[in-house]
C-alpha cells in the first residue's frame, strides 16, 4: 500500500498539529488501519479532547469481507459502514461523513435519503462528497432541496498545480452550492515536497511517486509528470521558497490555500520533518505577482466545450468595453 507513518508518528505529528492551532483530521475506512490509529489517539485524550477535533471520514469502497454489500452506497452498506467506523474511531459521531466515489449503481436519492437518517440520529453532523463530476453535486444537493434534506456541505477532489481540472467547472458549482473544497494530494503525490528536480534519476522506493508508478497510478507516476511543465513548475516553487525562506512544499500548499473556494487542506506527511515543512504554509501569503508565476506556469490549455465557453464570453466582455 501507500507509504505511510506508524502510530506512533502519526500520534506525534497529531499531538504537535493541535498544538498549533490544527483541529481537522481526514481519513477513510479504507486507509489501512488510519481509522484505528485515530481512534486509539482520541481514546488516550482526556475528557472533553474529542470535543475540540473535527473528524472526517470516507466510506463507499470495498471493505472486508468484500461481499456483495461490503462495497458501494447502498442504504445497507452506508448504516453499517457508518457503525464500522465510529466503532474503530472509538467516538459516538463523525463530523464529516463523506461518500469517496461516486456509486454509479446506487441512486443519488438513496444515497442522500440514507445519509439524511445519519444526521437526524446524531452518527454524523455533516455529510460531503469526494471524486464527484460537476453535475453529480449538482444534482444530489438538488434532490436534498427537493425534498428537504441535508446536502453535501464539502467536496474532497485532488487539486494541486499539477492537476488542475477542477477549475474546468467544478469550482463553479462548488461555490453556487456553498460547498467548502477541501484539496487532496495538494502535493501531487510528492511531486511538489521539494524532493524532485530536473537532475534526479528516479524517485526512492519508499516514495508515493514510486508507488504510483508501481501501481499505474497515471496521476502521479514517475513516467507521466517527467515533462517539461512540472520541471517549469518545481523551478518556479523553488525561486519564491528562496524568496521567502521557506520549503517548496509550504509555497505549494500556500498557492492552493489561496485559490477560491478552498477551505482547508488535507496533507499527509509521514515525518515530523514532513509535517514542519507543511506547516510553514500556515505563516507565509504569496504576493499577487507570486500567484500569477505560479499560475501561469501550471496552466494546461482547457479542453472542449469549456475553451469554447471561455472564448465566447471574452468577446462578449471585449463588445461591452468598446
Amino acid at each position: 500500500g501507500l507509504p505511510c507513518a506508524d502510530e506512533r508518528t502519526a500520534h506525534t505529528i497529531f499531538d504537535r498539529f493541535v498544538e498549533l492551532g490544527g483541529n481537522f483530521i481526514d481519513t477513510a475506512d479504507v486507509y489501512s488501519t488510519s481509522e484505528n490509529v485515530i481512534g486509539n489517539w482520541l481514546a488516550s485524550k482526556p475528557e472533553g479532547f474529542r470535543q475540540s477535533i473535527i473528524v472526517a471520514t470516507k466510506f463507499r469502497n470495498s471493505m472486508p469481507p468484500h461481499g456483495v454489500n461490503d462495497t458501494g452506497a447502498s442504504r445497507k452498506h452506508i448504516f453499517d459502514a457508518v457503525e464500522a467506523s465510529l466503532k474503530r474511531l472509538q467516538t459516538n459521531y463523525i463530523d464529516l461523513y463523506q461518500i469517496h466515489t461516486p456509486d454509479e449503481v446506487t441512486s443519488l436519492r438513496e444515497i442522500m435519503r440514507a445519509l439524511n437518517d445519519l444526521v437526524r440520529q446524531g452518527k454524523v453532523h455533516y455529510i460531503g462528497c469526494s471524486n464527484f463530476t460537476s453535475w453529480q453535486i449538482q444534482k444530489a444537493n438538488d434532490i436534498a432541496e427537493k425534498e428537504n434534506l441535508e446536502k453535501f456541505v464539502t467536496l474532497q477532489q485532488q487539486y494541486s498545480l499539477l492537476c488542475r481540472n477542477i477549475e474546468w467547472d467544478t469550482v463553479d458549482v462548488c461555490r453556487n452550492e456553498g460547498l467548502g473544497i477541501l484539496p487532496w494530494s495538494p502535493l501531487a503525490g510528492g511531486w511538489l515536497s521539494g524532493k524532485y528536480d530536473r537532475s534526479t534519476e528516479k524517485p526512492d522506493d519508499n516514495s508515493r511517486v514510486s508507488w504510483a508508478e508501481k501501481v499505474g497510478w497515471s496521476e502521479t507516476s514517475w513516467s507521466t509528470k517527467t515533462v517539461e511543465q512540472t520541471w517549469n513548475v518545481l523551478d518556479q516553487l523553488r525561486a519564491i521558497a528562496k524568496e521567502l525562506n521557506v520549503s517548496v512544499a509550504a509555497v505549494a500548499l500556500r498557492w492552493i490555500m489561496q485559490r477560491n473556494g478552498v477551505s482547508s487542506t488535507i496533507i499527509g506527511a509521514k515525518t515530523m520533518e514532513q509535517f514542519n515543512q507543511n506547516m510553514q504554509a500556515v505563516d507565509i501569503h504569496l504576493s499577487d505577482e507570486q500567484m500569477a508565476q505560479l499560475t501561469k506556469a501550471s496552466n494546461t490549455p482547457l479542453p472542449y466545450p469549456f475553451n469554447i465557453i471561455k472564448m465566447a464570453n471574452q468577446q462578449d466582455s471585449a463588445l461591452k468595453n468598446q
